[in-house]
């Protein structure tokens, strides 16, 4: 470490707050802010490309120090939230809040380091020019590491230009991973020397061409006409009950038939206030309102109509709903029938277990009733939160047994399955699930027509988590091509159309529903069918080249 000069460590550090900033930070980001992610990576890379004290190119270890250092800010400055997550709502001391946070970015940080010794290595065998040629391909190879290995694939860099109608297009052929590949790109084609000839003015023509690029890029996100999906043809209404999650929930709690009733209420009677975008966005339309609603106490009183839907949905929350209770399977069925309209709900599922002590299994369920009252299916959750719905390595992990006393222990469920009524089926995805783009494009695959989100973001608090999330549902609405109906207990909850645009959404932090309108999309994108088999390419193409690296080692020696 003390080969390594100082000013490459400054590097490192500017280049991890460059990465943090087209991301959002305490709630949506702006759109000029997405215009760092296309420096992000320069001053890493101008560090990797530079001497140590001994005037020598990098050694492996320096490049993955430097790396890794670039790495665990970037991941405490994105992931901040993980602190209060874990502090707030799991019950945990702050120290042991913070030290779980700080392993979380030591371990994640590995990731950057990857990064780092495989373009020392590729700088070392093939030179500059071509080192920074393979960058982007051994980017999105280590994202898609990240994904396959921790399974945290959370804000891939290409999610950073969820909102650029021009880039988006990539996606329903390559996935997020097509956009990581134009982004990583282009910060090492910003290195790459090529040989003009030295004038008086060819630095500053350089320069010049550089920011017009940046001013055209912004300046063409505001222009350029957004693809238009199909007409609606199709309403739901998106409940959002907003109830207190963990350490911060005080105080008596109502009954579950209060539960039901008060979430019944909403399904039948809609608010007429919502955004036309997204909340908290400097540039969405304001609140739509038929009429003045009196918001005080966190709720969205006053007199409403009952509305004709199509789709009634329940979000993912701490509600004490459970499969096996007959109060509920009762409210459910007669909400149905009710409505005449199919019912998803979020809810705590019980399979008879003679080996467990409690005698059941749990699972995370999304349940589906039909127009007629009857539960026609059910969905578990596959993909479970490490320390939030069950603890991996029990034994070493003891301490986080507090984050399990709201949520319960979970097992993952087995299938995927499609939902079918009316002629339309309905794809479901629960939480954390949504940041699995190989996973999600599945649900399209086997035929569902509309893809179904319910969360609870309420874990995440005020953080830029919630935020983050969104930008991950939208890009999965933009790889498949269908509309996502997202209902979660604290928001963001809202209707995104096949473009990845959020058509309307409830104010957050408030008890309250929406009225959405929607389409039944068919046909499968070339990501849907084939998933990230881009983003393998791109990993194939760094082992190949990896291999010729190492050949030449063992040759040489």
């Amino acid at each position: 470490m003390r080969r390594i000069p100082p000013r490459l460590w400054a590097l490192a550090a500017l280049s991890a707050v460059l990465q943090i900033l087209p991301f959002p930070i305490a709630g949506p980001v702006l759109l000029w802010r997405t215009v760092f992610c296309w420096v992000a990576l320069v001053p890493l890379l101008w560090a990797l490309l530079a001497n140590n004290k001994t005037k020598n190119p990098l050694t492996l270890r320096q490049a993955a120090l430097l790396s890794y250092f670039c790495g665990i800010l970037w991941y405490l400055g994105n992931c901040y939230w993980i602190y209060q997550t874990m502090y707030l709502y799991g019950g945990l001391a702050k120290p042991t809040a913070a030290g779980i946070l700080i392993l979380f970015c030591l371990y994640l940080g590995l990731y950057h380091a990857l990064f780092g010794v495989l373009f020392a290595v590729f700088y070392r065998r093939f030179g500059r020019q071509i080192a920074l040629i393979f960058v982007p391909f051994v980017w999105v190879a280590v994202e898609l590491a990240r994904a396959r290995i921790t399974g945290l694939p959370w804000d891939l860099l290409g999610i950073a230009q969820v909102d650029s109608p021009l880039l988006t297009r990539l996606a329903p052929i390559t996935g997020a991973y097509g956009l990581s590949f134009i982004v990583a790109g282009v910060n090492a084609l910003w290195l790459i020397r090529i040989r003009l000839r030295e004038h008086r003015f060819t630095r500053p023509l350089l320069t010049i061409v550089g920011v017009a690029i940046i001013v055209v890029y912004v300046v063409g996100l505001r222009l350029i006409a957004n693809p238009k999906a199909s007409p609606t043809t199709a309403t739901a209404t998106l409940v959002q009950e907003n109830l207190e999650v963990g350490a911060a929930n005080a105080g008596p709690q109502p009954t579950t038939q209060q539960f039901l009733e008060s979430f019944s209420y909403l399904s039948r009677y809609p608010s007429p206030r919502y955004y036309l975008g997204i909340p908290e966005l400097s540039d969405t339309p304001s609140v739509y309102l038929i009429r003045q609603q009196d918001l005080s106490g966190g709720s969205d009183a006053g007199p409403r109509q009952s509305t004709p839907t199509d789709l009634i949905v329940w979000p993912e929350s701490p509600a004490p709903f459970e499969d096996l209770d007959q109060q509920f399977s009762s409210s459910m069925s007669a909400l149905a029938r009710t409505a005449n309209a199919p019912v998803i709900v979020g809810n705590t599922g019980l399979e008879p277990n003679p080996t467990s002590r409690s005698g059941y299994t749990l699972y995370n369920r999304a349940s589906f009733v039909n127009p007629e009252g009857s539960f026609a299916g059910h969905y578990d959750k596959m993909h479970l939160v490490p320390f939030g719905e069950y603890v991996p390595y029990k034994e070493l992990f003891s301490f986080a047994k507090n984050l399990l006393n709201e949520v319960g222990t979970f097992e993952p469920g087995k299938d995927r399955t499609v939902f079918t009524t009316g002629g339309h089926s309905y794809g479901v995805f629960i939480c954390y699930e949504s940041i699995f783009g190989d996973e999600i494009r599945q649900l399209t695959q086997q035929g569902a027509d509309v893809l179904i989100n319910i969360s609870n973001d309420g874990w995440y608090g005020d953080t830029s988590a919630a935020w983050q999330h969104l930008n991950m549902v939208r890009m999965r609405a933009i790889e498949n091509r269908r509309w996502i109906l997202r209902a979660t207990n604290t928001g963001v909850t809202a209707a995104i159309n096949p473009y990845g645009r959020v058509t309307s959404a409830a104010p957050r932090h408030q008890r309250t529903s929406i009225h959405v309108h929607f389409a039944y999309e068919h046909g499968l994108t070339f990501y849907a069918a084939h998933g990230d088999l881009f983003a393998y390419a791109c990993a194939l193409v760094t082992a190949i080249a990896l291999a010729l690296s190492l050949q030449r080692k063992l040759a040489v020696n």
